[in-house]
């Protein structure tokens, strides 16, 4: 599918409102929003009732996940447009590694300034073996955080358990975080974190206000369940992860994932987010 092509006009009406700064701050408590991937199926069958479905639900935001750059720039004004009218936002979208390449990276700028996002965030990569591999990757990360600096946005990056898994006897998160700007979030998926054997409140508190978002994804250690279980089910102290989170990670705004579970996908989401508040009453 071509690119469609944003116009100077368009672009500057839109980033003209954009909220740069979450209000996250300014409350009581940080906001919660949903990583869409955990409704990917029914995203499918239709974006617009699904994100209205997690609005209903109780959800005060949304990360959009890699088919959203495949929208035309109209689906995006009207996906921005039903954000706006449901109250919600567009905390930051996820990426594949190449939407943040010398190429690409214009497109994901226009389109994270149309859905109001704050955050580009490299969803994964594929770094060539050892650690020039990753510092490589970090290079990349910089590239992008600089391309997007003039605009308000910044870049970020996700781990999985490759990250938190030894490489020369160094884990390559660290690598990433020793040699990316201080601006480069780094996005913690508490899950694959779990599941690679690391301590999650230790890593946050090691790299205070590197942490903007969490990705609140459980596990659990017994085989027959793994990644499908609800938020609070697993192995996460989420009460330590959070105020980690919040007293040393600088975190802005929290995104509940889940990879599935015994229920549909919306009453997963339903149910993670009734299990949260339990733990971290607004």
């Amino acid at each position: 599918m071509p690119s469609p092509t944003f116009s100077r006009r368009s672009f500057l009406a839109f980033s003209a409102t954009l909220p740069w700064a979450l209000s996250a701050r300014d409350s009581e408590s940080i906001p919660v929003g949903l990583e869409l991937y955990s409704v990917r199926n029914e995203l499918k069958k239709d974006a617009e009732a699904t994100v209205r479905a997690v609005a209903q639900i109780g959800y005060q935001g949304v990360e959009f996940y890699a088919p959203y750059f495949e929208w035309s720039e109209n689906q995006t004004k009207q996906m921005r447009k039903l954000l706006d009218d449901l109250g919600i936002r567009c905390f930051s979208t996820h990426n594949d590694s190449s939407y943040l390449s010398k190429e690409k990276i214009g497109r994901a700028r226009d389109m994270n300034l149309i859905l109001g996002s704050k955050y580009v965030v490299m969803a994964s990569s594929d770094p060539k073996p050892g650690l020039d591999g990753w510092k490589a990757v970090a290079d990349s990360l910089n590239f992008a955080a600089d391309q997007l600096e003039s605009s308000g946005l910044k870049a970020g990056y996700h781990n999985h358990q490759r990250e938190f898994t030894p490489v020369e006897n160094q884990r390559p998160i660290e690598i990433l975080a020793r040699n990316t700007k201080p601006s480069v979030m780094l996005q913690l998926d508490v899950g694959t974190c779990l599941e690679a054997g690391s301590d999650p409140v230790a890593w946050i508190r090691a790299n205070p206000g590197r942490i903007r978002s969490l990705h609140l994804k459980d596990w659990s250690p017994d085989p027959a369940k793994g990644y499908k279980v609800l938020f609070g089910e697993g192995a996460g102290d989420w009460k330590n992860i959070l105020a980690a989170a919040e007293s040393a990670g600088g975190a802005e705004y929290y995104l509940m994932e889940q990879e599935g579970s015994r229920y549909s996908e919306l009453d997963t989401a339903r149910r993670c987010l009734e299990n949260f508040r339990a733990v971290h009453p607004a």
